[in-house]
């Protein structure tokens, strides 16, 4: 049962009350409205909720991604800092803090939901929806759907509150490619960027001698850097440094 000290908070959140139903009643709203129609409404409400909506409507948390929040009493206060998304490039802002954790997640039986916030004030947020059933990732980010037909990992990370990461399935012809299990299933991946400040997104695919594994990219000044895997990022060897401003931009 989630902790009553969130109440208070629901009584004045209309959006948070109605996702904590949607969230809580989820097969019964799937089953009257069918599945699309139930995604579509998640993710509405998922991206326009606030970090202490999705605390308060019993999402599992960057503390904790399967249980709810532990520290209602602290997360529910007011937060005076900017998000840790703007200083630490992997991780967010983890609690018991106020303003709520950075990150949220829910587990059904045959789908998730991930949530990652940014930016001053947490004005922007990603929004994954991992279909297990149909083996398909579906991406919004402040609302607007992003890598639309691509094949996404069902999670992702900000760079300076700005730019969205996530590894995408890697080309069919690399020489060195290979399939196992997992979502993305190839082990050469692609990484697709989205730049919030211009609302637009390039996916990055890697050549015949770039053996991307577990790329990291990093924003460096006014370049972003990517890494082949963490080794290359722990020794300094990037196979791209590219402008963060795109061409078109």
């Amino acid at each position: 049962m989630l902790d009553e000290a969130w109440d208070e908070w629901l009584r004045n959140s209309p959006l948070g009350s109605e996702l904590r139903i949607w969230c809580q009643e989820a097969p019964e709203r799937m089953r009257r409205v069918g599945r699309d129609a139930y995604r579509e409404r998640l993710a509405a409400l998922l991206s326009a909720a606030s970090a202490r909506d999705c605390a308060a409507a019993g999402l599992g948390c960057t503390r904790r991604l399967d249980r709810v929040c532990r520290e209602p009493l602290v997360c529910r206060l007011d937060s005076s800092e900017p998000s840790a998304a703007e200083e630490v490039p992997r991780f967010e802002r983890e609690g018991p803090v106020p303003g709520a954790c950075g990150g949220f997640h829910g587990f059904w039986t045959d789908f998730e939901v991930h949530v990652w916030f940014a930016g001053r004030g947490d004005r922007h947020r990603a929004v994954f929806w991992h279909d297990m059933a149909a083996s398909a990732v579906r991406l919004w980010v402040d609302g607007a759907v992003v890598g639309a037909g691509a094949f996404l990992d069902s999670y992702g990370h900000w760079l300076g509150g700005r730019f969205l990461v996530v590894q995408a399935a890697g080309p069919d012809d690399h020489p060195r490619q290979t399939y196992g299990p997992g979502l993305l299933c190839t082990g050469i991946v692609s990484v697709l960027i989205h730049d919030v400040a211009h609302g637009s997104t390039r996916t990055l695919v890697p050549g015949p001698h770039e053996t991307w594994t577990d790329p990291r990219v990093v924003l460096s000044g006014g370049t972003l850097r990517v890494y082949a895997t963490p080794e290359a990022l722990s020794a300094d060897v990037p196979d791209r440094i590219l402008p963060a401003e795109s061409p078109s931009e």
